[in-house]
């Protein structure tokens, strides 16, 4: 006699709306992290659960939050999150909401931002702990910075907060923030990030950086290009038992026929203390070491076809036995994969500008664009575990589509056999390598020309003024 399968009812004061798109089938790895049961702790220890016996309780709007982020154009318009939940509860037999967005924009006001930092955090941490051995550096754990903008809307309270660039006209310009990210070589999850107005005392991206110094463990080794690459940098790290991989910083004087030879164009060399930054404290300046201890290489970057480039590495690793020169390259040139996973943020998920209105909300947009990266990065590293890959070689954009081409039916717990769906998932996610290309290096140029309509140059009611007197 054949049975028919009957859709399990979801209990709407659960999270497993939110985890269960993202792998969370008993069996599959790292099934047991990154759970409803977690995100609903973390949410309660920061006293953050809200609306339980509403329509739009937490779970509801960071589940349809969730969505937003990981869709685009008109998908992730607010309307569209109101018809996600009204599908949602429809499906799962409750009452759906009205067509206004006002009540759920309201609700997404009360999420909490320390919960949502700490679910990006915590996912990223825990996917860092349980990675592959083979996935690591030399055993190591490696954490990647870089530093990049996004814009928003122009309203007076972005503006206030994160005000546009003072080259650009009032009325013309976006405000514009600066982050700083640190991101896992192993599983490409962002750890951590802060984030300042593009310009003003303390908002670089030293200063950003230093704000994330609990992101990095005892034997880390960190990677970050020449921007970074300072005598107080270096040493607050090493305090911390942080190993660092930096591309010397231009204005630092090359001499390899001083200090203790290692190799051809590797040695060992002694930097000084400089006098103490105005940012540091006194108490904090006493604890830097009078001297570091670096080895400096100098290596070449040859690609076919293309002029080489000769490249100057400092690090804290020391040891030419343990870790040879060629290591030391091939651990600077995986800095190039923080690129492409901001531009993979940034394009895909669309952080090159967000869509709330006031610094709040852009603060709860970015974080939870930030969770919804971490948990494709879950999946993509599920696929590989499951099916011998690397994480880093399979594509995110697919990841996010298959993700999306199931949302509801996993959300709602419509699907017959969720297993056998995430099963199906992460083999095509695993079936769409892309290219390594460690130490690549490309022109920040665009081929496609866009529409020829004007630059705006003054403001939008000045410009409708004139169209109006002809």
């Amino acid at each position: 006699m054949n049975t028919v399968a009957i859709p399990r009812r979801r209990n709407k004061n659960s999270f497993c709306a939110v985890a269960e798109p993202f792998c969370q089938s008993e069996g599959l790895s790292f099934s047991d992290g990154l759970s409803a049961e977690w995100i609903q702790r973390v949410f309660r220890e920061e006293n953050a659960l809200f609306g339980q016996d509403d329509i739009f309780s937490t779970q509801i709007v960071l589940w349809a939050f969730l969505a937003q982020t990981l869709r685009d154009g008109k998908g992730a318009a607010c309307a569209a999150a109101v018809a996600d939940i009204a599908t949602y509860l429809l499906q799962t037999g409750q009452r759906p909401p009205s067509g206004d967005t006002g009540d759920y924009c309201r609700a997404r006001a009360k999420l909490s931002l320390p919960a949502l930092r700490r679910l990006v955090g915590e996912s990223a941490r825990q996917l860092e702990h349980d990675a592959d051995q083979g996935w690591l550096w030399n055993g190591l754990h490696a954490k990647l910075v870089d530093g990049f903008t996004f814009t928003m809307p122009d309203t007076p309270e972005n503006q206030e907060a994160f005000p546009q660039l003072p080259a650009q006209s009032l009325g013309v310009g976006f405000p514009i923030a600066r982050a700083c990210a640190v991101v896992s070589l192993a599983t490409a999850c962002v750890l951590d990030v802060a984030i300042g107005p593009y310009q003003g005392k303390q908002t670089g991206e030293n200063a950003l950086l230093r704000e994330m110094l609990d992101a990095f463990d005892e034997g880390d080794v960190v990677v970050f290009d020449r921007h970074y690459c300072s005598f107080m940098m270096l040493a607050i790290l090493s305090l911390g038992g942080v190993d660092v991989c930096a591309r010397l910083h231009q204005r630092r004087p090359i001499d390899f026929r001083r200090g203790r030879r290692l190799g051809r164009d590797d040695h060992l060399i002694t930097w000084m203390r400089p006098a103490k930054p105005a940012w540091m404290s006194e108490e904090d300046y006493e604890r830097i070491p009078d001297t570091l201890t670096l080895r400096e290489l100098r290596f070449e970057v040859i690609v076919p076809g293309r002029r080489s480039e000769t490249i100057t590495v400092v690090t804290t690793l020391t040891d030419a036995e343990a870790f040879t020169k060629e290591d030391i390259a091939e651990l600077y040139g995986f800095r190039w994969n923080v690129e492409l996973d901001i531009r993979a943020i940034k394009q895909t998920l669309g952080l090159d500008h967000l869509r709330c209105k006031t610094p709040e909300m852009v603060r709860r947009e970015l974080w939870v664009t930030l969770l919804a990266y971490n948990l494709i990065r879950k999946v993509i590293v599920t696929s590989a575990a499951l099916h011998g890959k690397q994480p880093r070689r399979l594509g995110f954009t697919l990841a996010c589509q298959t993700v999306l081409a199931s949302w509801m039916l996993l959300s709602t717990g419509s699907c017959s056999n969720s297993r056998a769906m995430h099963v199906t998932m992460l083999t095509y996610i695993a079936t769409n390598e892309v290219a390594n290309h460690p130490g690549r290096i490309e022109p920040r140029v665009l081929k496609r020309r866009r529409h020829r309509y004007p630059l705006m140059r003054r403001p939008r009611d000045k410009l409708r003024l004139e169209l109006g007197k002809t």
